[in-house]
């Protein structure tokens, strides 16, 4: 069972529950086992995509013994805000109501009146070293994640081939379809060429108006394209962290992918990436469960002092994060930002490394050790 669900459960007492994500991270599968488990005979699960489903989702059609109604794809529906609204207005005392999409749901505003305060959001990723399968050990969840990646499908295969293939085709229902009915673009193909080129500038910092160069389109047209593959949950940015760091740079930023197997670059890329969404998955689950806000930033100044990661809790800085694959000695711009920082914790990451160590207030730890399973619980 995937780590929101009994979160979900306690939602669903109250308000609709919305479930965003990428698409084939398991969505549609938890949201099945939600009504195997714990609805087997009081719920009804309606697919947008599924020409039947979708008649019957327009003429309400279903029993009123149904207490949970499972919406997935809905955001399809160009009405869908003001439909769920006035569903949950009239139906709140009879029905519960989980809705789930691979766009993001929270800023889909097509049409029809606000939901707020209607709805609990969650937002459902790719498994990590704090959270996979129960008989797997965590080497080899660490060896999957950075060979196949942590979507379900090709994670529980283990098979090269096999993630590749998944990939590729995931990529083309993504571009050709997902984008096709959500997003006025035009020209398919060179989106598709956008995305390469951030598959190879993976955790660096990102000029949008060098790839709109190489490309031949707008800096205006890159920056769209690259709040569409946001919206889609294929990339995410890590912005500057600028607050006390009078010399910081405050543009461009940096790019991840919500698949770390998506990355093209070496071993220490995808390494990097790798950290960047397993830290991304702890702060959306505690934004969603705490309702604090959370945000993912880096550091760098014009002296080219740079730290991966740091983790801000409602505007102050909690944790410095350094990732590196195989040096185990401490980052001087870690060490230095720690000092003139004095965040609660300053950490480093190191793949390759056997045996923790403290050293003046930052610890130095192996990825096992720091997303240790658990967190979720």
């Amino acid at each position: 069972m995937r780590y929101i669900i009994s979160h979900v459960l306690e939602d669903l007492k109250r308000k609709m529950v919305f479930i965003g994500g990428p698409r084939q991270v398991g969505k549609t599968t938890l949201a099945k086992a939600i009504l195997d488990n714990y609805f087997p005979e009081s719920g009804r699960y309606f697919n947008w995509d599924f020409d039947e489903d979708r008649q019957d989702i327009l003429r309400k059609r279903w029993s009123d013994d149904d207490r949970l109604l499972v919406f997935d794809e809905l955001h399809k529906y160009p009405r869908w805000k003001g439909w769920i609204k006035g569903l949950f207005d009239v139906f709140h005392d009879s029905h519960s109501f989980l809705v789930t999409g691979s766009a993001r749901l929270d800023v889909y505003r097509r049409g029809g009146d606000s939901l707020l305060g209607r709805y609990h959001y969650w937002r459902l990723h790719p498994f990590t070293l704090d959270e996979y399968p129960d008989g797997m050990s965590p080497r080899e969840a660490l060896s999957r994640l950075m060979t196949v990646g942590g979507f379900p499908e090709p994670f529980l295969d283990g098979s090269e081939r096999f993630a590749r293939r998944w990939r590729r085709e995931r990529f083309d229902r993504v571009l050709r379809e997902d984008i096709r009915d959500l997003e006025p673009v035009r020209n398919i193909q060179l989106l598709g060429l956008f995305l390469d080129l951030l598959r190879d500038r993976a955790g660096r910092l990102i000029t949008l108006s060098n790839i709109a160069g190489d490309l031949q389109v707008s800096p205006k047209t890159a920056k769209s394209w690259l709040e569409i593959l946001e919206r889609m949950y294929l990339v995410f940015q890590v912005r500057p962290y600028t607050k006390s760091i009078p010399r910081a740079i405050h543009k461009p930023p940096k790019v991840y992918f919500f698949d770390n197997a998506d990355v093209l670059g070496d071993q220490g890329q995808r390494f990097e990436n790798l950290v960047a969404s397993s830290l991304l998955k702890r702060l959306h689950f505690l934004e969603d469960r705490d309702g604090y806000r959370y945000e993912l930033k880096f550091i760098r100044d014009k002296e080219g002092r740079e730290v991966d990661f740091a983790i801000v809790r409602e505007n102050m800085l909690e944790e410095l994060i350094e990732a590196k694959y195989s040096d185990e000695n401490i980052s001087r711009p870690l060490k230095y930002y720690a000092t003139r920082l004095k965040p609660r914790k300053a950490t480093q990451i190191v793949a390759t490394l056997k045996r923790p160590y403290d050293d003046n207030g930052i610890r130095v730890t192996d990825p096992i050790s720091y997303f240790a399973k658990g967190f979720f619980g």
